[in-house]
């Protein structure tokens, strides 16, 4: 068994804080891309002329260009490395934004959208791959937790965003545009950081990936550590399996199904569709107006980004197991409640203000739990051999299933009520509660190594 003798954990290096810095940026991003779509929408609806399905399908898009990009990018980062394609993803972020700027027609926009969807779905692989295997054990969950809190600190910036151009003439071309400057930070950024050691390894670079890993560790870490993937990597290397194959036996095939039904029930919670379409959810239960719910969205945004703070705080003192314990049952309440006030009290300023807690309950539970440790379940649980294409699997149907929610989710309220639908999404976070509690493993402390050894 592979076994660290590392046992207590020293600060990491100052190399370690530039490159996560860089390469959590992509987080920004990705809350960027999710969270402008809010404010947005309330006014391209009537400067473009949309209905609620052309609604549901520009949300949905990004989430449907993602779901294409997370199939091709775990292949594609084993053969041009996690480097490469972060930096594919700055360029197609940056070249989606301009389309949708200079769009006059829904068809334009639909476009746009897809194109910075595929750039946001190449960072939901590359950048947390990169970071599990660049970033020490004792700070992988903290390195993992850090990308999601940039995340929502890009969900807040937009809906900060948002808010400014709600005030200023409801310019959604501006709140697009204002999103290219930590794209553009995000693309330079990229250009200096290092190839992942355990990529490089792979490839028999080895001087290369030992350098990184002592720039990355201190020194008899950075030895250890090279020796544990060294003889992670000669027994790999010992297997003519294809991906498919390997996943017959069960310290495969065990994780990877773990990693898929949590990536599909995480959407079924509804939170992309939620923080896409919040201001307007928020406007049609009876908040009189633009700005209020404009505010009332980006107070949600607020919550996501704070909670993720102290998420990240937890996540390495309680471990992962127990923080989803909490999220996801916190979440099911959360949903019930909104469910129950929106069957029982009449659309008012009232309904829209009980509304908002409901959301607002809803948004700290998800951060707390699935919202922080859902990177570090697919980078950590799934073995190296199929660990980029496992990613890959993963947030193909995490994306796809999130995709197909955002759109129907406005259709599905026209036709069935939106209790109904809270409800609906409820139940489906009941069962990742379940799944959180019985089938996961706790990864807290441990090599990514050692994490192989639990399924073995």
């Amino acid at each position: 068994m592979v076994k660290s003798s590392i046992s207590v954990p020293r600060a990491p290096t100052r190399y370690v804080y530039f490159v996560l810095l860089i390469a959590a940026i992509g987080g920004i991003l990705y809350g960027a891309d999710v969270g402008v779509i809010s404010g947005a929408l309330l006014f391209m609806k009537n400067d473009i002329g949309l209905d609620n399905q052309q609604i549901s399908f520009i949300g949905s898009a990004v989430l449907g260009g993602g779901a294409f990009a997370t199939l091709v990018t775990g292949p594609l980062a084993d053969i041009f490395g996690r480097r490469a394609m972060i930096i594919l993803s700055a360029i197609l972020f940056l070249l989606g934004v301009i389309v949708v700027v200079m769009a006059t027609s829904y068809s334009g926009i639909l476009f746009g959208r897809l194109i910075q969807g595929i750039g946001i779905g190449i960072i939901t692989i590359a950048t947390p791959l990169y970071i599990a295997e660049l970033m020490p054990s004792h700070y992988r969950g903290r390195g993992l937790a850090t990308f999601q809190l940039m995340l929502t600190a890009g969900i807040l910036l937009a809906g900060l965003i948002g808010i400014y151009f709600t005030n200023h003439g409801g310019n959604w071309r501006g709140m697009f545009l204002a999103t290219l400057v930590p794209g553009v930070l995000f693309l330079l950024g990229s250009l200096f950081m290092p190839g992942s050691p355990r990529w490089l390894i792979l490839k028999g670079r080895e001087s290369e990936a030992l350098a990184i890993l002592k720039k990355t560790r201190h020194e008899d870490e950075a030895l250890l550590e090279f020796q544990e993937m060294q003889m992670l990597t000669r027994e790999h290397a010992q297997e003519s399996h294809s991906f498919w194959q390997l996943l017959r036996l069960k310290q495969y095939w065990k994780p990877f199904a773990l990693v898929c039904v949590i990536a599909i029930v995480q959407q079924l919670t509804a939170i992309n569709s939620l923080l896409q379409f919040s201001a307007l959810l928020l406007k049609n239960s009876g908040l009189d107006s633009n700005i209020v719910a404009m505010m009332g969205a980006t107070g949600m945004m607020a919550l996501n980004f704070l909670s993720t703070i102290l998420a990240i705080l937890l996540v390495d003192k309680l471990g992962r197991k127990f923080l989803m314990i909490v999220g996801t049952l916190g979440l099911t309440c959360a949903l019930l409640y909104t469910a129950a006030v929106l069957h029982f009290v009449a659309t008012s300023p009232l309904q829209g203000e009980l509304l908002m807690l409901g959301l607002f309950g809803f948004i700290i539970f998800f951060a707390i739990g699935p919202g922080a440790v859902i990177w570090m379940i697919l980078s950590e649980l799934l073995p190296l051999k199929i660990r980029s294409k496992g990613m890959g699997i993963g947030l193909f149907l995490n994306s796809l299933t999130s995709a197909i929610l955002a759109a129907v989710f406005l259709p599905l309220i026209v036709h069935l009520g939106a209790s109904m639908v809270f409800l609906i999404c409820s139940g489906f976070t009941f069962i990742y509660f379940l799944i959180s509690w019985k089938l996961l493993p706790e990864t807290k402390n441990k090599t990514l190594e050692e994490i192989e050894e639990i399924f073995a």
